[in-house]
């Protein structure tokens, strides 16, 4: 193993791991850019009153109020420079204690960031920082849905670039189930179904007839979006009451937990549908680290010879894990008509697929992983639509910042992003 050497005060050599160092540099890197541009927000800001509300709009409950923008600005810089020295003598933990350093790192320059959007505004009327994480869960609902699809599948060795097109159909189909039936949740039986005849479709293609899956997903996709515009075309203006205008799912408040701050509304005050997706995580997570199946899983995606060799039956495996991954992009699907809007349009997804399948690739293809990416881009995408009034930044480029978060973490500079072995490579026993 390539080692570095280290000389100590006393004489001693010290061996040092190449990884070990290039970690360092990397942390060395990133921390200094951070602390750099936030003693930049913090020297340029001249007015230091700055307006919030802890609510996602100013109304009776949650007032604007008043906050030293420039000693927050000072603050997040304190915290940051604490993370670049601990990297200097390397000594960001590794672990939980690491990631909350990161955590800690990340809103501090959220923290400036944000005070330097909002600080010094030329506008009519002050515009007030508000809440991102109720605009965050309604943008990542569907994208972490879609997220957990790709990570059932790839995890199984099979590329689903076709989630775009499972959750087309899983919006078209949850519009027309809810609308038939009158019933929001009866959409999403519907979504779910349309979800797993396309996952059936990818799997009788990729693992049967073994057709190249990339060109398959594109392929899906196409299928997906000419049918759903064609059977919405077909719909009358007189029964559309019946197959495209759907009830919308409502809200649950959960008792005591919706109630705290800042924090409650956008978690605990939710339809069914983002409550099934916080134990979809943990279902797919348990299932795919904690029991056999999910063992199985792994092996056949990493390496399917040595599975069989073993007994496991290769393709079955897969076809289980298609479908099932074909269950929750249904789902996601579903959030775009009774989870949402109501009624079906052309195109409804809106690319989310392909989103949820960069988060899967952001997220290392680990079901937690993934959420946090699709949280990330859920989080740009608000904050993108918070900040564009205020024309500082451009925000084309705050939308195009988790794509590049996407490309810097699969080119390795956050570590090393390797997908399953096999992913991709149909199986022929011998």
């Amino acid at each position: 193993m390539a080692i570095a050497t280290a000389i100590s005060d006393e004489g001693a050599v010290d061996l040092r791991d190449r990884a070990d160092v290039s970690r360092q540099i990397k942390l060395v890197v990133v921390f200094g850019l951070v602390v750099a541009l936030l003693v930049w927000f913090a020297l340029t800001i001249e007015n230091s009153t700055v307006l919030y509300t802890l609510g996602e709009r100013i109304s009776k409950e949650t007032p604007a109020k008043e906050v030293n923008g420039q000693a927050l600005a000072w603050g997040a810089v304190a915290v940051a420079v604490v993370a670049l020295l601990l990297a200097a003598v390397n000594k960001v933990p590794r672990g939980g204690l690491g990631i909350l350093v990161f955590v800690l790192v990340g809103l501090a320059f959220f923290t400036g960031f944000l005070v330097w959007n909002y600080a010094d505004q030329d506008l009519g009327r002050p515009l007030a920082m508000v809440n991102p994480l109720p605009g965050t869960m309604r943008l990542a609902t569907p994208l972490v849905f879609g997220a957990l699809a790709g990570c059932l599948c790839e995890r199984a060795g099979v590329i689903n670039i076709a989630i775009e097109g499972q959750l087309l159909m899983g919006a078209f189909f949850a519009s027309v189930a809810s609308s038939a039936f009158y019933s929001a949740e009866m959409g999403l039986l519907g979504g779910i179904a349309a979800g797993v005849a396309m996952a059936w479709m990818l799997g009788i293609f990729a693992l049967r007839y073994q057709v190249n899956q990339v060109v398959l997903g594109v392929v899906l996709i196409a299928f997906a979006s000419g049918l759903t515009a064609f059977m919405l075309s077909q719909i009358p203006d007189d029964y559309k009451q019946y197959f495209n205008e759907p009830l919308v799912l409502e809200r649950i408040a959960v008792p005591v937990l919706s109630d705290i701050p800042i924090l409650g509304g956008p978690l605990f005050n939710q339809t069914l549908l983002v409550y099934l997706m916080y134990v979809a995580v943990f279902l797919v997570t348990f299932l795919l680290f904690e029991t056999k199946w999910g063992l199985r899983v792994r092996a056949v995606g990493e390496h399917p010879m040595a599975a069989d060799t073993v007994g496991i039956k290769v393709n079955r495996v897969r076809w289980q894990a298609v479908l099932f991954g074909g269950v929750f992009a249904g789902l996601g699907g579903a959030y775009f008509t009774v989870g949402s809007t109501g009624s079906f349009d052309n195109d409804a997804s809106a690319g989310n697929g392909f989103i949820a399948l960069a988060a899967v690739i952001m997220g290392r293809w680990h079901p937690i992983g993934a959420t946090f990416a699709a949280l990330f881009f859920g989080f740009t995408w608000t904050l993108q639509a918070q900040l564009q009034v205020l024309d500082k930044i451009p925000g084309e480029l705050l939308r195009a910042s988790p794509y590049l978060a996407t490309i810097i973490a699969v080119a390795g500079f956050v570590g090393r992003v390797r997908p399953p072995a096999a992913d991709g490579v149909p199986y022929v026993k011998s």
